[in-house]
């Protein structure tokens, strides 16, 4: 961010009519040093007036976007975590995980508009908001951190989308396997095959990953939100087939299979890494609680349909992605087909975002007459260290635990918890008994368990598998 062109520059020259007048004491490096200039908010900045968004986005379009950027691969497999948790407890935690990251996404984007005025800053980035909110907050000897907060968002966002890179590659390649067995049965010792099958598409993901204008691969986002509807209809068709008395189906298994499913269904529903760009984008962002609830709405039901009706379905055995429990007939047969080429495709724009913002920083290493040759090397090297963790770590399961455990609980929960009480400390203040400093400490205890069990629990299950 640039500062405010209202500032005052230090560099200004001054004229002095008596030379032996000293000139004014300039101000200390580290005010001039600040990105981040607060501003009156009585001067009713409109945040809005200032955007440049060129074709902003109405309330429906802005709900789509959401729900395509919470429902991912995460849906292929909650079924699954509904198998560890069990049924009538995993779908219970669900709707409540569903509200409670609802009203986290919530207090990031209001407290980032409050920010917008505070600032004078027309739109912030989720980096942005954390950076400004320490830098500016309420706290003097906490601000000379504030990059390091940014960074901190910056590196877990990184982890969690390269992270889904692994997820997806695993999924492509457990399905293609399958169908080259052409066989719902799964041997034994399935997954040192899994991990040949993983490291054969090595190179078409390097050769797709070289691609470097998002325009060429955005139109199949749309198709692959087709498949996924179409595979949570698939799933509910085909469990009801094969579904037992529900009253066999086991409600509870215990505390580990509980934090293990808690990583997962978090990884499979947040959509805070969007909320932002889609409230930047909206022509009325004062709707966009409006979209988040409507945009949630609709991703916790398609979770609930897979995880459900999949595990009711399909029992102890079921297995990730949900297609592979699918019966071997045509349809489904060209469903599993479809849902791996986009799943390839999709691969390359969830690789574009995480990649993007790690060569922000890397090019500044290097000439830029050279960043055509080093952007691709620096594409290879990570595309490779991906594959080389899909290959250690086959298990779908444990790595989206692990996932939404360790970052989704720090970007979802912890950080805008932070972020809300630096915003509001001091106006508007705590509250009536200090209910906003009570509630944020309480979303703050709920993230930090699910980080400390749930990161254990799934890196357990991951170590267990090597």
């Amino acid at each position: 961010m640039e500062l405010n062109s209202n500032c005052i520059s230090h560099t200004q020259t001054l004229e002095f009519k008596d030379l032996s007048t000293k000139p004014p004491p300039q101000p200390p490096p580290e005010i001039e040093k600040k990105k981040y200039v607060l501003h009156s908010e009585k001067e009713n900045y409109d945040f809005v007036a200032y955007r440049s968004t060129r074709k902003p986005t109405n309330v429906l379009e802005s709900t789509g976007h959401l729900i395509k950027g919470c429902l991912g691969g995460g849906i292929l497999g909650i079924h699954e975590a509904y198998m560890k948790c069990g049924l009538w407890t995993s779908l219970i935690v669900t709707i409540v995980f569903g509200f409670y990251i609802t009203y986290c996404v919530h207090i990031l984007v209001k407290s980032a508009q409050m920010l917008y005025k505070r600032l004078h800053i027309p739109e912030m980035s989720y980096p942005d908001v954390a950076e400004a909110s320490l830098e500016v907050g309420p706290f003097p000897k906490l601000r000379k951190y504030s990059k390091w907060f940014r960074y901190a968002v910056d590196i877990t966002i990184c982890i969690d989308l390269f992270g889904a890179c692994c997820v997806y590659q695993i999924i492509i390649a457990k399905t293609i396997k399958q169908l080259a067995m052409n066989s719902t049965e799964v041997p034994a010792e399935d997954l040192n095959y899994l991990r040949l099958y993983i490291f054969a598409l090595l190179v078409p993901i390097l050769l797709l990953c070289m691609i470097t204008t998002l325009k060429y691969l955005a139109p199949f986002t749309l198709i692959a939100d087709v498949f996924i509807v179409a595979c949570v209809i698939a799933t509910v068709y085909y469990s009801l087939r094969e579904a037992p008395n529900i009253s066999e189906v086991p409600s509870w298994k215990g505390v580990i299979g509980f934090f293990e499913f808690c990583g997962i269904v978090v990884f499979s529903m947040e959509g805070i890494g969007v909320s932002l760009p889609i409230e930047n984008n909206m022509k009325d962002p004062k709707k966009f609680p409006l979209v988040l609830c409507g945009g949630m709405s609709v991703v916790v039901s398609f979770l609930i349909l897979v995880g459900f009706f999949g595990y009711w379905g399909f029992g102890e055995n079921s297995r990730s992605p949900v297609t592979l429990n699918f019966p071997p007939d045509v349809f489904p047969t060209i469903l599993k087909c479809l849902m791996a080429v986009m799943i390839f495709v999709t691969f390359a724009l969830n690789f574009w975002a995480p990649f993007n913002l790690v060569w922000h920083y890397v090019s500044r290493k290097h000439d830029p007459k050279r960043y055509w040759l080093w952007e691709r090397v620096y594409r290879a090297i990570f595309i490779v260290v991906i594959t080389a963790i899909a290959i250690a770590f086959p298990n779908i399961g444990n790595l989206m635990g692990l996932l939404g455990a360790f970052c989704l609980s720090n970007m979802g929960f912890i950080f805008p918890a932070i972020i809300e009480l630096l915003v509001v400390w001091e106006n508007p203040g705590l509250g009536r008994y200090k209910w906003r400093l009570w509630k944020n400490v309480f979303v703050l205890i709920v993230g930090v368990l699910l980080f400390v069990a749930g990161t254990y629990s799934n890196a357990k299950g991951l170590i267990a598998n090597l």
